[in-house]
């Protein structure tokens, strides 16, 4: 019987050591004491209650310890109950909070509530191994958690029907041309963009050539594009509409029919197959390159972007392609890619290119390959990425 005696006392000895031990490491928790923690922590510590990003090991969870009281900054704690059962204590805890910073995703609210939770730790050797933990201090940011998944439905809802839009709008099919080559290439950025590209066929067998870009993402960008596309496909059908003049008249209804704070770039060729003649206008892009052999230069023409400014003119250009001549029609998400370390790709960049590659099968693969080595591994393309190559073969 004293041998069961001093057992039993004993296990409560021991037992309301590991109640201290939790207690203090609770205490430590709330004051955000990293020292005591990291000595009360078994080396092999495990953390078995993770918020998203966060893992087990005992330095992320001394970091986590840090980051949380950045955002609920602990005006109390207290431990109301404790049970101790083995090598395990099982502690009840309330404790007043304020929501001071940023969490997932949710700005603070500055809201003071009250929370409790329960915490469970295993202890071995006078040391914490494990802990299992939950509380509901998270509650006074649910509403705002809530609205920000429903936000985010509503913007991945929205991409999905800009995506659509821009998808139909882009042609279906390459004009086949004797004698001439057309290749184009569309890339899109995570968020949908502007960038559009068509080919418009007109009286006497000859081909419009368009490549554009709206301001803004999304649906705003996605209605702005197919309204311009169908615009431009409209006023094209007379065989003597020069680009300089369907560009002023798609200025002029567009200006009527967009936000005041949106605007469309666009170039706009038209290629004669029979003479290799192409006549062109520009609003406000970034103009095309023509090569001929080694000798590279850009298709300039003066001109405002569309849905800017009334009774706006636009300069033509005309040049004659002749065999081996060739041509590309771009947007500015090549030119404006940026290297990890910032240097945007640049049309100086582009144009050696153009000169080095211009032979090639697929000049628009050969760019894209130097743009890759360009940016690296793990790029985020930034912006839409359109390439339209017309070559006399």
């Amino acid at each position: 019987m004293l041998v069961a005696g001093a057992l039993a006392t004993g296990k409560e000895a021991v037992s309301e050591e590991n109640k201290i031990l939790a207690r203090r490491f609770l205490e430590a928790q709330a004051r955000g004491d990293i020292e005591t923690l990291d000595e009360l922590m078994a080396p092999s510590f495990v953390d078995r209650s993770l918020l998203p990003g966060q893992k087990p090991s005992r330095e992320d969870y001394k970091q986590s310890v840090v980051d949380m009281l950045a955002v609920f900054s602990n005006t109390s704690f207290n431990i109301e109950a404790q049970i101790a059962e083995g090598d395990q204590v099982v502690s009840r805890f309330t404790g007043t909070s304020v929501h001071r910073g940023k969490f997932l995703g949710v700005d603070p609210t500055g809201i003071e509530s009250n929370y409790s939770g329960i915490a469970i730790h295993r202890i071995a050797d006078g040391k914490i191994v494990e802990e299992w933990s939950e509380s509901d201090n998270l509650e006074v940011v649910q509403p705002a958690l809530e609205q920000e998944m429903r936000e985010r439905e509503r913007i991945e809802q929205e991409l999905r029907v800009a995506q659509r839009i821009q998808q139909a709008a882009l042609p279906k099919e390459v004009p086949q041309i004797g004698g001439w080559q057309i290749a184009p290439f569309y890339q899109p950025a995570r968020e949908v963009g502007g960038d559009f590209y068509e080919f418009l066929e007109q009286d006497g067998g000859r081909v419009g050539f368009v490549v554009g870009d709206a301001t803004g993402k999304g649906v705003p960008a996605a209605f702005v594009m197919s309204a311009t596309c169908a615009l431009l496909g409209g006023v094209t059908t007379a065989s003597d509409t020069s680009p300089g003049e369907v560009l002023s008249r798609v200025n002029e209804v567009l200006l009527a029919r967009i936000p005041p704070n949106m605007f469309v770039t666009c170039f706009y060729a038209i290629l004669d197959p029979r003479s290799g003649s192409l006549t062109y206008a520009n609003a406000g892009h970034d103009p095309p390159y023509l090569w001929r052999g080694d000798d590279v230069e850009q298709l300039r023409a003066r001109g405002m972007p569309l849905g800017l400014m009334p009774g706006m003119t636009y300069e033509q250009g005309e040049v004659s392609l002749n065999e081996g001549n060739g041509v590309l029609f771009y947007s500015d998400g090549l030119v404006e890619a940026h290297d990890p370390e910032g240097e945007m790709f640049g049309f100086p960049k582009l144009r050696t290119l153009i000169s080095e590659h211009a032979d090639d099968e697929s000049l628009g693969d050969s760019l894209m390959e130097e743009l890759y080595s360009f940016v690296g591994e793990g790029w985020e393309q930034e912006d839409d990425i359109t390439l339209l190559t017309l070559r006399r073969s």
